[in-house]
């Protein structure tokens, strides 16, 4: 027998939920339905219960840009590495830089260490629970620090990351470009409302809206017949879910062009560490010319992750005649000679391909290098032979250039 006033089925935060906000109503069914739906991750308490800072705040460093089914494994690995604040605090940046290969992004590696750290000097290794701390950490926004604050501690705060705008764009039907920053902050006020005047716990509501953005309100063909607060969106009911939300269009991304200088002696292969800024800072690689394409009339600064200054940078490889060839093969051996200080002799190009990042088009040209016994001595960086690399920390598209260099060496 049930108490007066109880409907079977429901929770205690279903029934203190009674807020003036007309929210309430759709709220109860949207936590109901993520009771009975959510995934379980390693790093997620069930509905009801507080996840560990620590986990959370790894996680959602590892899941910013990032798919969860991708993050899973690298969580599970790196927390059973450093499972606490404090041993990760032990671990250098090249440890963890080489824990996070193949995720991307790796200033959120850098960032996560030196919140690591922080914690530990100035909050005594627990990960802090107010906002306003936590935006002191490196790496952590807005969208990260009310994560944390709801999820771990329970706070009554906010987040807004791209499932949550989605959910809430085509819920209030928001015609207004999303990514605008007047309608960022008016989204902002609504996931306020969400978690402000309910009682039912914060880090259930914003786990419960990121979870149906994901797996129900996805950008394309949304499944609105399993969607739990369908009969609340204006996006439905004006059969505007394809158009909502509007994107900002995006500036096309920068074509630019690396050649891979893959310089071999024997059987070993020269490895440089990128400079301490930029893309893929500190990490890794064969040596590498960036180059920017540009009309032959302009001048053009070549860069490189070595020391010295480059020469004159070669022009794009691909489709170009012999004597094309012979050119880039020529200005190859003088920027070896003025970046590496290396005279190399024969030179095969083995292949290319595209990486594509947020604000660049990549192309990368693969060159099989040859220098002659001794020439290595001096030489900034290591050498080593392509299968003898897995403690270097390696951007994708070096791991890339190292699996088609094996492919072209093997008999």
């Amino acid at each position: 027998m049930h108490r007066k006033g109880i409907v079977a089925g429901r929770s205690d935060a279903d029934h203190r939920d009674r807020g003036q906000d007309g929210l309430a109503a759709p709220r109860r069914a949207l936590l109901r339905w993520y009771r009975r739906h959510y995934r379980r991750l390693p790093w997620r308490a069930a509905p009801g219960g507080r996840s560990n800072p620590y986990h959370v705040l790894v996680s959602e460093a590892m899941l910013q840009q990032t798919q969860v089914a991708t993050v899973i494994e690298y969580f599970q690995r790196f927390v059973a590495r450093w499972p606490t604040v404090e041993a990760l605090t032990q671990a250098d940046e090249q440890q963890v830089l080489r824990a996070w290969q193949g995720l991307g992004y790796y200033r959120r590696a850098k960032n996560l260490l030196a919140a690591a750290k922080m914690i530990v000097q100035k909050h005594r290794g627990r990960v802090p629970n107010r906002v306003e701390l936590l935006l002191q950490l490196p790496g952590v926004g807005r969208y990260t620090a009310g994560a944390i604050a709801s999820i771990a501690f329970g706070k009554r705060e906010p987040i807004l990351d791209g499932n949550v705008a989605r959910v809430l764009a085509r819920w209030h039907g928001i015609h207004e470009p999303i990514d605008s920053a007047a309608t960022r902050e008016r989204l902002w006020e609504l996931a306020g409302q969400m978690v402000r005047r309910s009682r039912a716990r914060a880090g259930d509501v914003n786990q419960a809206m990121m979870e149906l953005g994901a797996t129900v309100c996805a950008p394309q063909n949304p499944r609105c017949q399993a969607c739990p607060v369908s009969a609340w969106c204006r996006a439905r009911q004006l059969r505007l879910t394809d158009r909502i939300p509007l994107a900002a269009r995006r500036p096309t991304p920068r074509t630019v062009e690396h050649h891979i200088v893959a310089v071999r002696c024997g059987e070993e292969r020269l490895f440089c560490q990128r400079p301490q800024t930029g893309l893929w800072s500190r990490m890794w690689q064969l040596p590498t010319l960036e180059t920017e394409p540009n009309p032959p009339s302009t001048n053009k600064t070549p860069r490189s992750g070595n020391p010295r200054s480059p020469g004159s940078d070669p022009p794009n490889p691909s489709e170009k005649d012999h004597s094309d060839l012979r050119m880039i093969k020529a200005s190859l051996r003088r920027w070896a000679s003025s970046s590496l200080g290396l005279q190399i002799g024969k030179t095969r190009l083995v292949g290319g391909f595209v990486h594509k990042t947020t604000h660049r088009s990549i192309h990368f040209s693969v060159w099989d290098v040859l220098v002659r016994d001794g020439d290595q001595a001096g030489v900034a960086g290591v050498w080593r032979r392509l299968d003898d690399v897995e403690d270097l920390p390696l951007p994708n598209p070096q791991r890339r250039a190292v699996a088609m260099l094996k492919h072209a060496d093997a008999p």
